[in-house]
């Protein structure tokens, strides 16, 4: 059998190549102003494209059908995007106002929680690509969930209303979105799944026109993400592309407490000699700074230490922390990697108890670094520099079971 002999053939071959045809165009933005021109930062642009085009049919297709939901981890160690939390867990689950679902897991010790429904995408300008864009309808705080003595739980999705551990939906809402965000290396994650109540057949399999509908929801997220990053938080974030190494003041907007954070990025850029020093008083909450490329992907969290909350921040005798973002390791306890990357962004995070720090930051000579900081300030040795590449190692294989 040959082409033109299927009916459907035509139609899903011109879906194919206008995917093909958008991929080759988001391609194409990696080569942006914003971007570094060196190799390493180029790859990274095209890593980033990547990672997500392995994702593209998971979100589009396999994923897709509300009748027969799953929970899909669209950010892990070698996929990011949307200025991911390298100490969060990102889900979501599509979902629709009429079905209802129950959702079974365990609770695990990650310090933040948060299920919740989101509704219609909004169309205009400030907001982003898919799977974002999104206007939260319901929440479930991992501090509101009944659990059973063992950690067990189950949420009710939709339908009549159920009492505790009930989110309702409305004829708008598209997906479940969850996040879990984590302090110590030793927290256990959430685990659960969700299903359709009432099911009673095998799920479907592809039709053309489904294909065809999934190849254009593709070709659209791999150019949105292209197309979004870093624009975005120049243009509706208050991050000032012309005067990088300073954070805006941290925002309390009413979508942030909604989901339960107060988050602000900084633009950095640096050159082979220097460093950058973040200082703020040491403060209640869980707190996470994240370190990015420029596309808001987060750097290599798996091996490198791209990424503080306050469990694993030394703390100066002033009680103030100050973190160090360098090319190469200063040998002192707070270092951010570069990755080598001269360009970058980093986000804080604020989110539970206490209210958000007032961050100040400073660029100096690297090689000045031991005049700029205070003489207690806490270093390491290279054999505490591998303990701690291990510990993170190990903690992040376990929130994701690698």
């Amino acid at each position: 059998m040959a082409f033109g002999d299927g009916t459907d053939d035509a139609a899903l071959n011109m879906a194919w190549t206008e995917f093909c045809e958008r991929l080759k165009a988001a391609g194409e933005r990696v080569f942006k102003d914003h971007n570094s021109a060196s190799g390493r930062q180029r790859a990274d642009g095209f890593r980033f494209l990547t990672q997500n085009l392995g994702q593209a049919f998971d979100l589009a297709l396999e994923t897709k059908d509300t009748r027969y939901p799953a929970i899909h981890t669209f950010c892990n160690p070698t996929r990011k995007l949307g200025g991911d939390c390298a100490d969060f867990i990102y889900q979501q689950a599509w979902i629709d106002g009429e079905s209802t679902y129950r959702i079974v897991g365990d609770r695990g010790t990650a310090r933040f929680l948060n299920i919740t429904v989101q509704g219609p995408r909004s169309d205009g300008s400030g907001v982003l690509h898919e799977p974002f864009g999104d206007v939260p309808e319901a929440n479930l705080f991992g501090e509101e969930l009944t659990t059973a003595a063992d950690g067990g739980f189950e949420v009710y999705v939709g339908g009549e209303s159920r009492g505790a551990n009930w989110l309702p939906t409305t004829g708008d809402s598209r997906k479940l979105f969850i996040r879990q965000g984590f302090d110590c290396w030793d927290e256990q994650p959430a685990r659960m799944r969700i299903e359709r109540v009432g099911m009673d057949a095998p799920k479907p399999l592809p039709t053309p026109a489904s294909m065809i509908d999934a190849m254009d929801w593709a070709g659209g997220f791999v150019t949105g993400l292209m197309d979004d990053w870093p624009e975005f938080p120049f243009r509706y974030g208050g991050v000032d592309e012309d005067n990088p190494n300073r954070f805006p003041q941290t925002p309390a907007t009413g979508p942030d407490a909604k989901r339960g954070r107060a988050a602000v990025n900084m633009y950095w850029v640096l050159s082979a000699d220097e460093a950058l020093v973040i200082e703020f008083d040491a403060h209640d909450g869980l707190w996470m700074f994240t370190s990015m490329g420029v596309f808001f992907n987060s750097m290599d969290y798996l091996y490198r230490p791209v990424s503080y909350t306050p469990s694993r921040t030394a703390v100066d005798g002033d009680g103030k922390v100050r973190l160090v973002l360098a090319h190469d390791d200063p040998g002192y306890h707070n270092w951010i990697d570069t990755q080598g990357f001269e360009r970058g962004n980093i986000t804080y995070r604020h989110m539970l108890e206490g209210a958000p720090a007032e961050l100040h930051t400073r660029v100096v000579k690297r090689a000045h670094l031991a005049d700029a900081l205070p003489p207690d300030t806490a270093t390491v040795t290279a054999a505490e520099r591998v303990a701690q590449m291990w510990a993170r190692f190990n903690g992040i294989r376990q929130r994701y079971v690698l």
